[in-house]
């Protein structure tokens, strides 16, 4: 499946033109998605030098995209055009009605079955990331 995932307020919180802090288990979570294939694509209002800001800090947090504001890697998107409508199954975004549910409800939305799955291997982060117990506790327990 393709995932277009936006940044700001989503994988990290909004301070654009900076990088916000990190979203609780966003890293994590966007992981477990490619481990299962998933084809992620950072799909953001960013361009230019805020743009690589953002790619880079991904990479540096184990994420590596499959398209950025693109549909695919090879597409030739005229960075002049009004829009960056791209194609995608799922669309992970702030800005969606409701706001943003979090990285724990996204991969309960994306995964079903799975539920307890995610929570096994949020218990195998706190063992790595105990700082994050107390959080983990109150938003899945």
């Amino acid at each position: 499946m393709k995932i277009a995932v936006d940044f700001d307020g989503t994988i990290v919180e909004h301070n654009y033109p900076e990088i916000g802090r990190e979203m609780l288990f966003a890293f994590d979570t966007l992981r477990a998605l490619q481990d299962q294939k998933h084809q992620l694509i950072l799909w953001t209002f960013r361009s230019g030098k805020s743009l690589e800001q953002a790619v880079e800090y991904c990479r540096k947090n184990g994420i590596e995209f499959y398209a950025v504001n693109k549909s695919y890697p090879e597409e030739d998107f005229d960075e002049s055009a009004s829009s960056r409508k791209i194609q995608a199954d799922v669309f992970i975004d702030d800005k969606n009605i409701g706001g943003f549910p979090g990285w724990g409800e996204i991969w309960r939305m994306l995964n079903p079955s799975e539920d307890l799955n995610y929570r096994e291997q949020m218990r195998k982060l706190q063992e790595r990331k105990p700082c994050f117990l107390k959080r983990f506790k109150r938003i899945f327990m």
